[in-house]
């Protein structure tokens, strides 16, 4: 049950988020026993992101959820993939793109919780 979710500063195209959707999809079988099938995404473009208290170059905040624990080889793995999708694909230097990890012990779904 993954959950991305991206906040970026920059302009996505839907052709360029259905390239996000694609290489994401892949990237989250980096956390053992998640898979594009259960992934959830979403993104949010032209935000107003300010980092280290300036907002005129690219920014990017990303959200990853799961059900259950994540281990922090995996996740360490994630990030640097997360990074390089951000930085090809939107121009987003990697230092300047923060991922926030949340693990759900529970998690709703077709009228029920797993």
């Amino acid at each position: 049950m993954p959950n991305i979710a991206t906040k970026v500063s920059v302009e996505i195209s839907p052709e360029k988020e259905v390239v996000l959707k694609e290489k994401l999809g892949k990237a989250i079988s980096l956390l053992r026993g998640k898979s594009e099938a259960w992934l959830m995404l979403s993104f949010e473009d032209n935000c107003r992101i300010w980092f280290k208290g300036d907002n005129s170059l690219p920014c990017a905040f990303c959200e990853v959820q799961v059900l259950g624990k994540i281990n922090p080889e995996d996740s360490e793995k994630l990030s640097a993939e997360i990074c390089s999708i951000f930085e090809a694909e939107l121009g987003i230097a990697q230092d300047r793109t923060y991922i926030k990890y949340e693990e759900i012990d529970q998690w709703g779904w077709n009228g029920g919780n797993f």
